[in-house]
């Protein structure tokens, strides 16, 4: 079995896992579930694997830019990702927070070699501008993309970070952070405090494969 089929299938049994942890979650620490790419002799995931599993289907940012999924939001990264839209009165806002909270313990680091990625659920209703809109609210800064785009595309794209769902209001209020050139994925709870979600974070920053 690909290294790429491995990584869906763990987040299938990740999402699952988070699924039943979601009640009361603010109140726990962040659920950490790893996983570790396969890796080549030198010590590296394979890059190539990387882009046939993600591919560049393309989105759209907050600012109306498209861009490719692997080459322009993972290549060579640590992301933090999750999915959310922006009519979402209850878990979303608090999602978006703990974000916040990431991106000023990132410092400088954000927009270098590490981004958030909030994929929308309801990329038919969050165009660009009420996702520029959601962003100003939360003071993102660059490296913090909020995406859109045609329906299919985010599908796809959602489908490969395991957080795709039928039904807006059943997404997942979980966190896939992954260092991708080191192949090291973790799954944490979104809804955790926000010092346990930095904790996991950090050790996926810091990871050296």
């Amino acid at each position: 079995m690909n290294a790429m089929r491995q990584l869906l299938i763990w987040t299938v049994v990740a999402a699952t896992l988070a699924i039943g942890l979601n009640a009361g979650a603010q109140s726990k620490p962040a659920v950490d579930v790893e996983r570790r790419e396969s890796q080549q002799s030198g010590g590296r995931p394979d890059p190539a694997a990387a882009e046939h599993y993600f591919t560049d289907v393309t989105l759209i940012n907050q600012n109306g830019r498209p861009m490719k999924l692997y080459s322009d939001l993972l290549k060579g990264k640590v992301v933090v990702v999750n999915a959310f839209f922006t009519s979402c009165k209850d878990t979303c806002p608090v999602m978006a927070s703990s974000l916040a909270a990431i991106q000023d313990w990132l410092g400088d680091r954000l927009g270098k070699d590490v981004y958030l990625i909030s994929m929308s659920v309801d990329p038919e209703t969050d165009t660009p501008a009420r996702l520029k809109e959601y962003a100003e609210r939360f003071k993102a800064r660059p490296g913090w993309f909020f995406l859109t785009g045609k329906k299919q595309n985010m599908d796809l794209a959602l489908r490969k970070l395991g957080q795709y769902v039928e039904v807006r209001e059943d997404h997942l209020n979980v966190m896939m952070i992954g260092n991708v050139p080191t192949g090291l994925w973790k799954k944490a709870m979104g809804l955790a405090k926000p010092a346990d979600l930095i904790k996991v974070v950090e050790s996926v920053v810091n990871d050296q494969g």
